[in-house]
C-alpha cells in the first residue's frame, strides 16, 4: 500500500489563505471567475499541467487531467453560500488550532488537502481533478460534465468536508426542494372577505398536507421552510408560496414523495396549485462507497463511515452505479455558518489519505478490490 508522505502544512495553509481570500459566492459570475483562476493558479503550480477553465451559465468549472487513461476523478466544488464582502467580516485567520473564514470547510480546504496528496505521488497518471462553481445551488450547470467524467474514471473521490470526528461520508439521503404556488382571489378583508379565495388559508392546509409525507423512520423528511402570503392586511391574500425541503433515502421513496406532490389538490373551491421541483439529487446508497472505504479502513485502520442527510455532487456520481467515497475533505465543522473552521492537525493526515485512495485505484496489486471496482464501471 502506499506510505504516507511529507506534507507542507504552511504551504497548505497559505494556498487555503488564497482560495478563502477570493470569494466565491455562488451566482457571483465576476467573483467566480477570479476563484476558478486562483483554482486552476494552485493545482498548476502543485501538480504542473494546465487546468483548464470550463466555462457555463454558472461561472467556471475548473479541470485538470495528468493525462493517461482516466481512472480516478477527484471530485470539489469552489462556489460557497457567502456572499460577498463576508471576507471582511470573518477573515481569514489561522488560530488555536484551527483554520476560520469562509469555505474554509465547505469545502475549500479539502480542495488544497486533495492537491497536496496528489503532490506526492510520483505518478499521477489516470488522475483528474473537477472543481466546480454551482455546488451550492443544484449543480444544475455542472451536472452533465459530473457524470461525464466520473463514467470515464470509473471511481470518484469527494472532497465534500468530513463528518462528525472525522468520519467519511458512505452515504447521502437523496434531497429537493420543491414550491408550491397557490393562487386564490384578493378581496376586501372587511367589506367583503367572502368574495375573496383565500390564498393564505390554502396554503395553509397544504402545509399540514405536505408535512404529513414525512416518514422519518424511514428516513424521510418532508419539511415546509418558508412561507409567504398576502400584500396588505386588509386585503385578502390571492397569491401565496410555500417553499419544502425534502431528504430521502431509497428511490422509491423519492418516486412517491414526488407523486404526491403532484397529486396534491385545493381544499377551497376555486383555489389553484401549482408544483415546481424534484428531489434533485437522487440517494447516495452506502454500497456506492462499501468497496472504496474498505480501501480507506486499511489506509486508516479507525476510520469510521457514516450515512448523512445533505447532498453533493457524489449523490449524481452513485446514481450511476460509479463507485463514489465522500467526506474526504477537511475535518472541521460548521458548514455555512460564521464559525466554519478547519482543524489544522489533521491536514497531513487527509491528503495522506487523499493519495493513498489514488495510489491504491491506480495500482490494482496493491489491491484486488479496486480492480474489480473500476472494471464494473469504465464505460
Amino acid at each position: 500500500m502506499h506510505q504516507s508522505a511529507d506534507v507542507s502544512v504552511d504551504a497548505m495553509i497559505e494556498d487555503l489563505r488564497t482560495l478563502v481570500e477570493t470569494e466565491s459566492p455562488s451566482r457571483d459570475l465576476d467573483a467566480l471567475r477570479a476563484s476558478a483562476k486562483a483554482v486552476a493558479s494552485v493545482i498548476e503550480s502543485r501538480l504542473g499541467g494546465q487546468a483548464v477553465l470550463v466555462e457555463s451559465e454558472a461561472g467556471p468549472h475548473v479541470h485538470w487531467s495528468a493525462g493517461g487513461d482516466p481512472e480516478v476523478l477527484i471530485l470539489g466544488h469552489h462556489d460557497t453560500v457567502f456572499p460577498l464582502g463576508t471576507l471582511e467580516r470573518l477573515p481569514f485567520t489561522v488560530e488555536n488550532g484551527h483554520a476560520t473564514g469562509p469555505g474554509v470547510f465547505d469545502m475549500l480546504g479539502g480542495v488544497v488537502q486533495a492537491v497536496h496528496g496528489l503532490a506526492t505521488l510520483a505518478d499521477r497518471s489516470g488522475v483528474e481533478i473537477l472543481v466546480t462553481a454551482d455546488e451550492e445551488v443544484g449543480s444544475r450547470s455542472s451536472r452533465a460534465l459530473v457524470e461525464e467524467r466520473a463514467l470515464a474514471c470509473g471511481a470518484v473521490l469527494v472532497l465534500e468536508g468530513a463528518a462528525d470526528g472525522g468520519a467519511l461520508k458512505t452515504g447521502r439521503k437523496g434531497c429537493g426542494t420543491f414550491e408550491v404556488s397557490v393562487s386564490g382571489r384578493a378581496s376586501h378583508a372587511g367589506l367583503e372577505p367572502e368574495a375573496g379565495i383565500n390564498a393564505l388559508i390554502e396554503a395553509s392546509h397544504q402545509v399540514l398536507d405536505i408535512a404529513a409525507l414525512s416518514r422519518p423512520d424511514i428516513g424521510t423528511t418532508v419539511t415546509p421552510t418558508v412561507a409567504s402570503a398576502g400584500t396588505q392586511g386588509n386585503v385578502v391574500p390571492a397569491q401565496a408560496t410555500v417553499v419544502v425541503d425534502v431528504r430521502v433515502e431509497s428511490v422509491d421513496e423519492k418516486e412517491r414523495v414526488e407523486s404526491a406532490f403532484a397529486a396534491l389538490t385545493p381544499h377551497l373551491d376555486g383555489a389553484e396549485i401549482t408544483v415546481r421541483g424534484a428531489v434533485g439529487r437522487p440517494p447516495m446508497p452506502e454500497s456506492a462507497s462499501a468497496e472504496l472505504f474498505a480501501v480507506a479502513k486499511k489506509l486508516l485502520p479507525g476510520l469510521e463511515g457514516m450515512a448523512v442527510g445533505g447532498g453533493s455532487d457524489g449523490n449524481f456520481t452513485a446514481a450511476l452505479g460509479v463507485p463514489t467515497l465522500d467526506g474526504l475533505g477537511a475535518v472541521g465543522g460548521g458548514a455555512h455558518a460564521d464559525h466554519e473552521y478547519l482543524v489544522i492537525e489533521a491536514m497531513a493526515e487527509r491528503a495522506n489519505l487523499v493519495a493513498g485512495l489514488v495510489h491504491a485505484l491506480r495500482n490494482t496489486e496493491d489491491n484486488e478490490s479496486t480492480r474489480a471496482v473500476s472494471a464494473r464501471t469504465r464505460p
